[in-house]
C-alpha cells in the first residue's frame, strides 16, 4: 500500500480482501461439508439397500441352486433400476460374481475388498471396480447355521455423486456472493465514515501531524485551550496549565489523568463562562486573582463533506495572553503621563508667571517682580520639597506630583502624609504605582462628584517591614451592598463606554491579592481604601479571605 492512501481507502481494501479470502474459506468449507455429508448419505444408502437384499430369503435360496446367476441377475438388474443405482453385485465365497451390470464380468472374481464380509460383517468403502471408483457397501449373506453363503455389494459412481454435489454448488457459490456484497457495503460504509473522521490522511501523515502539532502546542508563548462541544477541555498546553492551574500534561498525551473539568477549576465567572460557552471572543480581558489575561476564543470547524455543506463546529479554541506584565507598565507609563501633562501645564503656568514679571520689570516695578517671583518660588519649593520629604520613592514622588497637578486643575485638595521608608519594604515600584495610582485616581473621581470641600487625603506608612497604604475621599462613599462589585473587572459608576471603565479597582484587588495583602473598604465623611502589603511578596492564589474581609470591614 502506498503511503498516500487514506486510512479509509486502506481499511477498504485490506477489509475487502478479508472477505473474498472469507468468501472462498466458506465456499470451499461449505462445498467440502456437503461432499462429505453426500458421501457418508450415500453410504449408509448403499449399506440399507445391501442389507435388504442380502436377508431376502430368495438370494439365500438362489445362493444354494444349480445357476445362481440365471435367477439373481434378473432380480439384481430390477432393483439397481428401482434403487437409482449404478451395480449391485452377488458374489460367491470365492469372489466369483453371480450379477453384474455388464454382463461380460459375471464368472469372473470381484475386485475390493471382501475380509469383514466373510468374517460375518457388514461395511463400507470407496474403491475403483470394473466401472470406475464407487461408493460401495459389502454385506454378507448367513444361512441359519451362520455360514456365509455369499455377499452383496451396492454401490453407486463417484462421477454420479459428483453431479450431485454439482447441482448444490450455486447454492454455496449464492452464499458466498452474498457475504462478499454484505462486506463490500459495510466496507465502504465505515470507509466513509473514517475518510469524513480523518479528512482523507493517512495513518503516517496523521501521526506526522499529531507530532508536529503537539510540539508546536507545548512551544508557544500562548496558552491554548480546546474545548469540546459540551464545554469540557479536550487540549491544552503547558502556558494554558500554568495561568489556568491546571494539571501539567505529559507530551503526547491529549489530556492528562485526573485532568479537573471547567466545572471543578477556580477560574473568575468571566473566564469560565467564556469557556463553557463557546461564543467568538475578540481579545476580551479577565481577571485572575495574580494575573491579567487577554482571551480570545473561536471555533474548530471540521472542512465541509460535500460542495453543499457547511463546515462541521467540533468544539472551540482559545488563546490565552498573560498581560499582568504588560499591565503593570501600562500603569507606570499611565502615570508619567500624568506627571508628563501636569509639567506641560505647568510650563504653561510658569510662561503665564515670567510674562507677568517681565511686564512688571519693564513698568519699572522692580519691587514688585521680585516679590512676585519670591512668593511664587516659595510655593513650588514647599510643595516639592513636601513630596520629596514625605516619600522617598523617587517614582512615586513622581507620579503624585503628576496627581497634585490634575487635583487642582479639577478643584480638589490632595495631600500626602507619609512614614517610614518605602526604599526598604521590599516591594516593587510597579506594584506600589499600580496600587497608589489607580486608589489615587478612583478617590479623585469620588471626589469630583461630591460636595464641597473636595478632598483625598493619602497616608503611607511602613511597619515592621510592611507597607499600609490608606486613601480617603470626600465623595458619596460606598454602598455596603456594592463592595464585592466595585473590585470586580467590568463594573463602573462612569458613564457606559468609557476608556479603562472597571480596571482600576479590579487590578489592585488583583495586586494585593498576588502579593499576599490585605484590602477594606470603610466610610469617613467619604470612602476610606486602606491596603496593607507584606514587605516580601508572598504570591496567593485564594479571593475568599480577601472578598470575606471587604464585606466584613466596609
Amino acid at each position: 500500500m502506498g503511503h498516500d492512501w487514506s486510512i479509509a481507502r486502506r481499511l477498504f481494501v485490506a477489509h475487502a480482501l478479508f472477505i473474498v479470502v472469507a468468501a472462498l474459506f466458506v465456499g470451499v468449507a461449505s462445498f467440502v461439508d456437503a461432499r462429505d455429508r453426500g458421501y457418508a448419505e450415500t453410504k449408509q444408502r448403499m449399506l440399507s439397500v445391501a442389507t435388504a437384499i442380502a436377508e431376502n430369503p430368495f438370494v439365500l435360496e438362489a445362493s444354494r441352486s444349480a445357476d445362481p446367476s440365471a435367477l439373481l441377475q434378473p432380480y439384481a438388474r430390477q432393483v439397481t433400476r428401482d434403487g437409482n443405482l449404478d451395480f449391485i453385485t452377488i458374489m460367491a465365497p470365492d469372489r466369483t460374481r453371480w450379477t453384474h451390470p455388464t454382463a461380460s464380468e459375471i464368472g469372473r472374481p470381484y475386485i475390493g475388498a471382501i475380509e469383514k464380509a466373510l468374517a460375518g460383517t457388514a461395511f463400507t468403502e470407496v474403491t475403483t471396480g470394473t466401472l470406475g471408483p464407487s461408493v460401495r457397501a459389502i454385506v454378507p449373506v448367513i444361512d441359519d447355521q451362520g455360514v456365509v453363503r455369499a455377499m452383496v455389494a451396492a454401490g453407486v459412481k463417484t462421477s454420479n455423486l459428483s453431479i450431485a454435489l454439482s447441482a448444490r454448488l450455486p447454492a454455496v457459490l449464492g452464499l458466498a456472493l452474498a457475504l462478499l456484497l454484505a462486506g463490500s457495503v459495510a466496507t465502504w460504509l465505515l470507509g466513509r465514515y473514517l475518510r469524513r473522521v480523518t479528512l482523507g490522511w493517512g495513518p503516517e501523515q496523521l501521526a506526522q501531524l499529531f507530532v508536529y502539532y503537539d510540539s508546536v502546542l507545548h512551544s508557544v508563548r500562548e496558552g491554548l485551550v480546546l474545548t469540546d462541544l459540551t464545554g469540557e477541555i479536550v487540549l491544552y498546553n503547558d502556558q494554558a496549565a500554568r495561568l489556568l492551574g491546571i494539571p501539567v500534561q505529559p507530551p503526547g498525551h491529549a489530556t492528562a489523568p485526573g485532568t479537573p473539568t471547567l466545572a471543578q477549576l477556580e477560574l473568575p465567572a468571566g473566564l469560565g463562562e467564556l469557556l463553557r460557552s463557546g461564543r467568538n471572543a475578540v481579545d476580551e480581558i479577565h481577571l485572575t486573582d495574580t494575573r491579567v489575561l487577554v482571551v480570545s476564543q473561536q471555533p474548530a470547524l471540521a472542512p465541509p463533506a460535500g460542495i453543499r455543506h457547511r463546515p462541521i463546529p467540533m468544539g472551540w479554541v482559545a488563546t490565552i495572553r498573560d498581560h499582568t506584565e504588560l499591565q503593570s507598565l501600562g500603569s507606570e507609563l499611565a502615570s508619567m503621563r500624568t506627571l508628563s501633562d501636569a509639567l506641560r501645564a505647568q510650563t504653561h503656568e510658569h510662561a503665564n508667571r515670567l510674562h507677568t514679571i517681565v511686564s512688571l520689570m519693564e513698568l519699572g516695578r522692580v519691587p514688585e517682580a521680585l516679590d512676585f517671583a519670591t512668593k511664587d518660588l516659595e510655593v513650588s519649593q514647599r510643595l516639592t520639597d513636601e513630596m520629596i520629604g514625605s516619600v522617598d520613592e523617587p517614582v512615586l514622588s513622581a507620579l503624585l506630583m503628576g496627581k497634585f497637578a490634575q487635583a487642582a486643575e479639577r478643584g480638589i485638595r490632595l495631600t500626602v502624609e507619609a512614614s517610614g521608608a518605602l526604599a526598604g519594604s521590599g516591594l516593587s515600584i510597579q506594584d506600589l504605582v499600580t496600587v497608589v495610582g489607580n486608589l489615587v485616581d478612583n478617590a479623585l473621581d469620588a471626589a469630583a462628584g461630591g460636595e464641597p470641600p473636595r478632598e483625598v487625603h493619602l497616608a503611607v506608612s511602613t511597619a515592621s517591614g510592611g507597607v499600609v497604604i490608606e486613601v480617603s475621599d470626600s465623595g458619596p462613599g460606598v454602598d455596603p451592598d456594592a463592595v464585592a462589585d466595585i473590585l470586580r473587572h467590568g463594573y463602573s459608576t462612569k458613564e457606559p463606554g468609557a476608556h479603562g471603565r472597571g480596571l482600576g479597582l479590579a487590578l489592585v484587588r488583583q495586586t494585593v491579592n498576588r502579593l499576599g495583602g490585605t484590602l477594606t473598604i470603610q466610610r469617613r465623611r467619604g470612602a476610606v481604601f486602606t491596603v496593607t502589603l507584606p514587605g516580601v511578596a508572598t504570591p496567593v492564589g485564594r479571593t475568599a479571605p480577601l472578598g470575606a474581609e471587604e464585606t466584613s470591614r466596609a
